[in-house]
């Protein structure tokens, strides 16, 4: 039997006393949303509502639709219908990494879609700088920043990785010393940089309070505390249903990320996964001087069980990642957003990778599910005679690709072919998750290997391989 051996954040052993005290002044709550003050409730809708579009969940792709729809057509009746309030769930909580790929990450869409890989990297390209462009035509301020990133290996079969990635456009390698040279981490074993052009960061909150506000000037009708409960066909329309009215409407996007979907065919396409989060106290000039991360990049190590991390404008640092949770059932529950053993486990590998902030304070932690698809990226279809569209399974990293989503939707909604939705990413579906409790025991024998594989050199068990050469996969 291959022996374990333990990863640097192993061997690194923080006292209980010292990640009591750093999380100590922690709120359970979600920074960006808090950066926005109070903010005026939208309306619940009530009563019958006639539209040419209704688009269901106030999220990033909810709100890129409908922006979409009517930049497309000014004179399109679009209602928004939003279960709480805008931004609330994994649109408002992410940590902002807007990343140009559509298929996760370069590697996983060479895997899955060899022969149009590179259309699919120009497409995200032009994407981003599409994102871009409508924020700054639509005048809302989501500290959209052109940062780039730093990929960092931690262990040493990691550097492997490392070389591979480099040889992608957009990316170079630079040693341990050259990393170090850009953020000060003593983890630091090498890392590829990213270009501004593929990444950028934003700050969550304000980009959906944004949007939401973007669409409303464009005549979007938004409601919030109306979740859909109903979708049914009326002659040749759809009919959605809410607690207090009902919407009739041509067409339907579907937007409800990892929540169950009106279509029952898409609830075993996707499987909850809970992420957690640490945000820090402003850092002091001091504090600041001894990391450097002048570039302020957004940054991640390249390992299995990977973490995230990055600067926010007043210097306080997110860090999150690394345990990604599947509860037994599927079922989303505002009581697993509170997980100390994953707290403390970030605390911990937070002070290994910058223990030079050792005394820092954690102010925010926080989590939430990721609607994860066994592809790993974000699938499409029409439904009811094409009269509906859904658009799910974004698997984390959905800031970027939501808007590509959006405007994928309505390409079909409005009978249009085009190049997006001529890719063989976007004609395929993602083979489903299998039922309970058989998803419990694949997805936890899944997660084990993926710690295995981290601890033995990268090395991957039966479970892996048979997993890759299938094309499924477990992620966050």
């Amino acid at each position: 039997m291959t022996r374990r051996t333990p990863t640097v954040f192993d061997r690194t052993a923080w006292p209980d006393s010292l990640l009591a005290s750093a999380l100590a002044p922690s709120r359970q709550a979600v920074p960006w949303l808090e950066d926005l003050g109070e903010r005026p409730e939208r309306p619940r809708l009530g009563g019958d509502v006639d539209a040419d579009l209704v688009v269901v969940g106030g999220g990033l792709t909810g709100l890129w639709t409908a922006v979409r729809a009517k930049r497309r057509d000014p004179g399109r009746r679009v209602v928004l219908l939003e279960a709480k309030r805008i931004g609330w769930a994994a649109s408002g909580r992410n940590g902002g990494f807007c990343d140009a790929s559509l298929t996760h990450g370069a590697d996983n869409g060479r895997a899955r879609w060899p022969e149009e890989i590179e259309t699919l990297e120009r497409l995200g390209l032009e994407n981003l700088a599409g994102f871009e462009r409508d924020l700054t035509e639509l005048g809302v301020d989501a500290e959209f920043e052109r940062v780039g990133g730093l990929d960092v290996a931690t262990e040493e079969h990691q550097l492997e990785w490392l070389d591979e990635m480099a040889s992608e456009p957009g990316r170079h390698r630079v040693s341990a010393l050259g990393a170090r040279a850009l953020v000060d981490s003593p983890t630091y074993l090498g890392g590829v940089v990213t270009s501004g052009e593929s990444l950028a960061l934003v700050h969550p909150g304000k980009l959906s309070e944004g949007l939401a506000a973007a669409a409303e000037s464009l005549g979007v009708e938004v409601y919030e505390h109306s979740p859909a409960t109903g979708l049914e066909r009326e002659g040749e329309r759809m009919r959605v249903t809410t607690s207090h009215g009902r919407v009739l409407a041509d067409r339907v996007a579907l937007a409800t990320n990892v929540f169950p979907s009106l279509l029952t065919r898409d609830r075993l396409m996707t499987v909850p996964v809970y992420d957690y989060a640490l945000m820090t106290e402003p850092l002091s000039a001091a504090q600041r001087e001894s990391i450097g991360w002048e570039g302020r990049q957004g940054l991640g190590d390249v390992a299995n069980q990977f973490h995230y991390y990055r600067l926010t404008s007043d210097n306080r640092i997110l860090f999150g990642g690394y345990d990604a949770v599947y509860f037994a059932g599927g079922r989303v529950r505002e009581e697993y957003e509170d997980r100390p053993a994953s707290f403390r486990k970030l605390a911990s590998h937070f002070f290994t990778t910058f223990p030079q902030l050792e005394g820092l304070h954690f102010a925010h932690r926080w989590a939430g599910p990721i609607d994860s698809s066994t592809r790993f990226c974000a699938y499409v279809r029409l439904a009811r005679d094409g009269r509906v569209a859904a658009a799910l399974g974004f698997t984390g990293l959905g800031v970027g690709a939501s808007r590509f989503a959006a405007e994928v939707m309505l390409d079909r909604l409005d009978g249009i072919a085009t190049e997006r939705t001529e890719t063989r990413m976007m004609r395929e579906l993602p083979p489903p998750f299998p039922p309970e409790p058989i998803a419990s025991m694949g997805i936890q024998a899944t997660r084990w290997s993926l710690d295995q594989a981290d601890h033995r050199g990268g090395r991957r068990n039966l479970i892996l391989r048979t997993l890759d050469a299938l094309g499924l996969g477990f992620d966050s």
